[in-house]
């Protein structure tokens, strides 16, 4: 029984997350910026210790609030799915503070609003942009400390543009996911061969 993880993906427009994604899943990335305006799905397979895995990545358009409950979930088409995901990616521009605010309060309201123990939700913070650390708004390491520390949330840095880290962070989400939400115990996780560009499909 192959079991299926559902991802969902959000951040403020512009910070680069459906690159992320589409590094991820084609080892692709466009120089034009297109935004994202309607909720889209994407269905690759991974292994990860030896077991399959379905993913379900859920490409949030940028919403004003997570949905405090299930019916406005349900009204409004661009959140459907994202109450019940079992993991969050919140990204945000290294170089835009205002992306970095948009990633603070939607991870306080998916503590607040989420169905479920929200502490048993692995929530991933992804600072993209990396090639452009010159010109961050905040030293890694202090972004990092609040993060990990206050926010009790994972945290990675990559570059969608150079494919740098972004094999990482599905890496320690799913790692993370797995561990908590899949009910399985690993002291030591890896991801294997289906991460790897070649072997990583869309069902």
């Amino acid at each position: 029984m192959v079991e299926t993880l559902s991802i969902a993906v959000i951040g403020a427009p512009g910070v680069g997350k459906t690159s992320i994604i589409r590094q991820f899943i084609y080892n692709d990335f466009s120089e034009v910026y297109t935004p994202t305006r309607s909720r889209y799905v994407y269905r690759p397979s991974v292994i990860l210790n030896g077991n399959m895995y379905e993913l379900k990545i859920l490409d949030v358009p940028p919403i004003s609030s997570f949905p405090s409950s299930s019916s406005q979930e349900w009204l409004d088409l661009r959140c459907r799915g994202v109450r019940n995901a079992n993991a969050y990616v919140l990204v945000y521009d290294i170089c835009c503070v205002e992306s970095f605010e948009y990633v603070k309060m939607i991870r306080q309201q998916i503590v607040e609003h989420r169905e479920g123990s929200s502490s048993e939700v692995p929530i991933l913070v992804v600072g993209n942009k990396r090639d452009l650390q010159r010109q961050r708004f905040m030293p890694r390491r202090a972004v990092s400390v609040l993060v990990k520390k206050t926010w009790k949330c994972g945290y990675v840095e990559c570059s969608a543009k150079f494919n740098w880290h972004v094999i990482l962070l599905f890496k320690e989400l799913l790692g993370i996911a797995v561990a908590r939400g899949m009910r399985q115990n690993h002291t030591s996780i890896r991801l294997q061969g289906a991460l790897q560009r070649n072997r990583c499909t869309i069902m």
